[in-house]
């Protein structure tokens, strides 16, 4: 659909394609409104995109050149649009959530060739991988209907549904059938690569060579498996379009020292780095935590103070002290007791539902999630513009709503409720710009701070503050069967609150786990400290603004404009799940957020009739090979959230799978 045959008039008008936004539009649709949804960016997500390496680069060359637009003729165009009794609200044309960027190469400028002529000599057998990810920020189309996706949408939908079972028969063959489905598919990109790619020397070249192998994160978060994006994930059928992996480990610094945190039964006991008495004392308190409510009794006398005070008056050890407050609640020294152990509460009711740690991972990157939303949206007749945005809302002045927006190619658009990303809104429109900011730090390293048999693992780290009144830094490091590096690398986040530039935050702590070479590609020399460190090849850090401290109150707009604030500093994304049902329920309280997506095989289209059984809608020759061959073989690691509740602390899942295919960019 072309931009001049955009409708004059919709229920809702959308502008930001982060999650927030792309989860109330995907509500709105489903629930019959008319969307239109925008982005001025060529990319889906907003500041929860996730970018190839090269497509990164692309990224911040255009972060450091953008100005803000000097608008002249632009504005004489929308003016003339304002009529008797309407007034207009300029939105911001430029982004500028993102500050202090800098990056630093470390990778050796070696000729490609060179390297490439070294790993014949030493791994003959080397496979190469076809890259296909969908989270890329090379351009898309402007447009995307609801007819554009709809039949690849109700393929995928499909061959993830042949089974109509209830979510407790989950059998053995199902997940064979899908795992084997996903190896047909990526046949090179098996959970264990060689161990002879861990050894190849990576050069910058390199990096760009197999740029779109990776999947950059702006934003690093990780899913709690009873948060609630994960039970949003469920309940709307969009998991059908992701697919997740477990994190393997978690960890902590201590000392300099990088050590595993037992967090689960079977952890705890079979830990080295704890006492026998140490043992019991954390299964004691960790036991305490799952029904605190019950025994008020334990701390109501500490239910003012810190809880790293409750932690030392229930005589744990120092160890156990750091555990629990930096690596299993994870909070601050200043948090309050009662807030700490409903934390650890949380932690602990995630574990086992699928792994033996709470937390999953978006294979492709965080940026999937809000592109599965948007397809939900899409699909039930949302339409989608990138590289379209709004100049200005108009206002009628009798009764202050918004009532149209004029978009960026001079079109005035009638809508009932406009929503926003905080992004677009002017200095002027706000009452308070006491921002908090978010430091955020990005590495390619030559491999894991911890290695391990298996360096196939998703690992969260906790690294202590420096000092007691300062933040602690949380690392996610990721391998490449997360599909969001390369093999022989490892992709590394860290996020911390911000005191000073992100910068000045983060690089003593990126100083202390790993090895920065004086000039790009040296070796670490022999006989230091230095030499039992990862790498690093290359660096971002920067930071992002985080305005989730703010509300409605904090904005001067008319009464119809919801504004969706961007990533918080928190693990989890609860919070932006809890301010999208908020947002939906303002613009139709009477509508149930996001009720389940019917299977694709029940649609039927205005105008269609309701389409016959045929070969694609049933299970293929392919198919049914595919699960003889998976019952024979037994089943694999893959389980899938939706279909799990039966098997919940029955064993370790490596990786959890919600559909063959990723989804791709609208």
């Amino acid at each position: 659909m072309a931009a001049e045959d955009l409708p004059s008039q919709f229920d809702v008008v959308i502008l930001g394609t982060g999650l927030t936004e792309s989860v109330i539009a995907a509500a709105c649709s489903r629930v019959g409104q008319s969307v239109l949804h925008l982005d001025r960016r060529n990319y889906y997500a907003g500041n929860w995109a996730s970018f190839t390496f090269n497509g990164l680069l692309s990224w911040i060359e255009e972060y450091k050149n953008q100005q803000e637009l000097q608008i002249t003729e632009s504005e004489q165009e929308w003016r003339s649009l304002i009529e008797d009794g309407e007034e207009a609200v300029p939105l911001n044309s430029v982004d500028s959530s993102i500050s202090n960027l800098e990056v630093f190469c470390y990778a050796s400028e070696e000729e490609e060739q060179e390297e490439e002529t070294k790993d014949l000599l030493t791994c003959p057998n080397a496979e190469t991988v076809s890259e296909e990810t969908n989270s890329d920020s090379t351009e898309t189309q402007d447009t995307v209907t609801s007819d554009d996706v709809t039949e690849s949408n109700v393929k995928v939908q499909n061959e993830e549904n042949e089974d109509s079972a209830p979510k407790e028969q989950l059998h053995a063959s199902d997940i064979s059938e899908h795992s084997q489905s996903v190896e047909e598919k990526q046949p090179n990109r098996s959970p264990a690569d060689p161990p002879a790619e861990l050894q190849k020397k990576i050069t910058y070249q390199k990096l760009l060579k197999e740029g779109r192998r990776f999947n950059i994160d702006l934003v690093s978060k990780l899913m709690y498996s009873r948060g609630a994006l994960v039970d949003l994930l469920i309940k709307s059928n969009v998991s059908r379009y992701a697919e997740f992996k477990n994190i393997g480990r978690i960890l902590t610094c201590r000392n300099g020292k990088v050590e595993q945190v037992p967090c689960s039964r079977a952890d705890v006991f079979a830990s080295k780095q704890l006492t026998v008495v140490e043992k019991r004392m954390l299964m004691k308190f960790l036991t305490f935590c799952l029904d605190f409510e019950q025994h008020p009794e334990e701390y109501q006398d500490y239910s003012e103070k810190p809880f790293s005070e409750f932690l030392k008056n229930k005589k744990l050890t120092e160890n156990l002290q750091d555990f629990v407050l930096l690596s299993i609640a994870m909070v601050t020294q200043q948090t309050l007791t009662e807030e700490g152990l409903k934390a650890t509460q949380h932690f602990l009711r995630c574990l086992g539902r699928y792994g033996n740690t709470p937390f999953l991972f978006p294979l492709y990157g965080l940026g999937e999630i809000p592109q599965c939303f948007c397809r939900m949206c899409a699909v039930f007749g949302g339409i989608y513009c990138l590289r379209h945005s709004v100049q200005c809302l108009v206002v009628d002045k009798e009764s202050n709503k918004v009532k149209a927006v004029i978009d960026t190619r001079g079109q005035k658009i009638g809508c009932s409720h406009f929503v926003v990303e905080d992004s677009y809104i002017r200095e002027e429109q706000r009452e308070s710009i006491d921002y908090r900011q978010i430091s955020r730090a990005v590495l390619i390293t030559d491999r894991s701070v911890l290695p391990s048999e298996s360096d196939q693992q998703i690992s969260l780290v906790t690294v202590p503050p420096v000092e007691s009144s300062g933040p602690a830094v949380r690392m996610v490091e990721l391998c490449s069967s997360s599909m969001t590096c390369m093999p022989g690398t490892c992709l590394v986040h860290l996020t911390c609150s911000s005191s000073g530039t992100a910068q000045q935050d983060l690089a003593p702590v990126v100083s202390q786990l790993f090895h920065i070479p004086t000039t790009p590609g040296e070796d670490p020399s022999e006989g230091t400290g230095e030499i039992s460190k990862p790498a690093v090849l290359w660096v971002m850090y920067f930071n992002m603004r985080d305005t989730s401290a703010m509300d409605s109150s904090c904005y001067s707009l008319p009464s119809n404009v919801h504004v969706c604030t961007g990533p918080d500093a928190g693990l989890g994304s609860d919070y932006s799940i809890k301010l999208a049902e908020s947002v939906f329920h303002c613009l139709l309280p009477d509508e149930e957020f996001c009720p389940p997506a019917p299977n694709p095989e029940d649609i039927i289209y205005d105008g269609d009739a309701p389409q016959a059984e045929g070969r694609g809608f049933d299970e293929s020759n392919d198919t049914e090979a595919n699960k003889s061959q998976a019952e024979e073989e037994g089943t694999t690691n893959e389980t899938n959230p939706e279909n799990s509740e039966a098997a919940e602390m029955d064993s370790v899942a490596q990786e959890t799978t919600l559909d063959t295919n990723p989804p791709s960019e609208e």
